[in-house]
């Protein structure tokens, strides 16, 4: 005969009833407290499972039963973040064929997730609208812009490297080539937007079933896609250095002997167009020669070797000046003195 534990009434026919409900089971607990810190929380597939229980007094002592296992799986939710990481604006000049921006993609979601991308030259707002060239993905992890290594993205077709796990950032390059008939100082304004394969929209935006693990994906506050702009900038002036040498000896001839004095010359030629701004010349002092003190001079003028108002220094192993905005067209000269002891 089956005992009842509750009277007509629906109490306890003996003792206290104590019902509990547990937050988690013990693996999703250790789980929880082991797993990293993702972007998103939990990620997406996780079965969060809870029991509740219920004890009670009896004659034949204390009873205890179990509620039926409620699972909850985890969805996946679709955030990323793009972000231009050129530290200013990428120089470009008239007819450049390989302008490299460099973006960052983050997958600030709770799952794994392939993204598209797409590159926006023609913004509007800007100067010109370069051509776009090609977007290339960061294959070998280097940060650095690789031809002919780096894989370059096709849209429609599946990348692996965009294949980003929960926090995964990936590097991304977009190369553009600028028209020829652009002017000095011009900027134009370059886009990437990184949108999730399985779906975007507004946040909140659910697809039934698309999500890893078997549970939904749900859009994230991003839309499940990103864009960040990066610029170029025109500089139509550019510049050439032409380095040479005179030696006077300790016997009055041209001779690269010990105690000859070797006098070099550093001209710098600004050409094309507009002018080449905060223009700076450096040249290491040679192995096996000694700088000949205060014998620095641009365009004939004395400079000192100290860190100080004029443009020029000594830094014990090299020197360098300031020769400011140049225009193109024109030149500047830099000389410096070395014994060879």
């Amino acid at each position: 005969m089956t005992r009842n534990p509750f009277n007509a009434g629906g109490v306890p026919a003996l003792g206290t009833l104590r019902i509990t409900f547990p937050l988690m089971t013990a693996a999703l607990l250790t789980a929880a407290i082991s797993a990293p810190a993702m972007a998103a929380g939990t990620i997406a597939g996780t079965d969060i499972e809870n029991i509740a229980s219920a004890t009670y007094d009896s004659a034949g002592g204390p009873v205890t039963i179990q509620s039926n296992t409620l699972v909850i799986k985890v969805d996946e939710l679709l955030d990323v973040t793009v972000l231009s990481t050129d530290p200013g604006d990428v120089i470009t000049s008239p007819g450049a064929t390989a302008n490299v921006q460099t973006f960052q993609i983050t997958n600030n979601g709770n799952g794994g997730e392939e993204f598209s991308l797409t590159a926006n030259v023609a913004s509007g707002g800007d100067d010109f609208d370069p051509t776009l060239v090609e977007i290339v993905i960061d294959t070998n992890d280097n940060g650095v812009y690789d031809p002919g290594v780096d894989d370059i993205y096709v849209s429609g077709s599946s990348n692996p490297a965009l294949v980003l796990a929960p926090d995964q950032q990936q590097v991304v390059f977009v190369i553009t080539a600028t028209p020829a008939g652009v002017s000095n100082a011009n900027r134009a304004s370059v886009g990437l937007t990184a949108a999730a394969l399985t779906g975007t929209g507004a946040p909140g935006t659910s697809f039934a079933g698309a999500g890893q693990g078997g549970g939904n994906a749900v859009v994230g506050t991003t839309g499940a896609d990103s864009t960040d702009n990066g610029f170029l900038a025109v500089q139509a002036a550019s510049v050439s250095l032409l380095k040479s040498a005179t030696i006077v000896d300790p016997f009055n001839g041209n001779r690269p002997v010990p105690g000859a004095v070797v006098t070099y010359s550093i001209v710098a030629t600004v050409s094309g167009s507009g002018a080449l701004n905060n223009l700076v010349i450096t040249d290491p002092i040679p192995a096996g020669t000694q700088y000949q003190a205060g014998s620095i001079t641009l365009e004939a003028g004395a400079l000192t070797d100290a860190t100080d108002a004029d443009a020029g220094n000594y830094n014990g192993t090299r020197i360098s000046v300031a020769a400011g905005n140049v225009p193109a067209g024109q030149t500047r000269t830099v000389t410096f003195k070395v014994l060879i002891p």
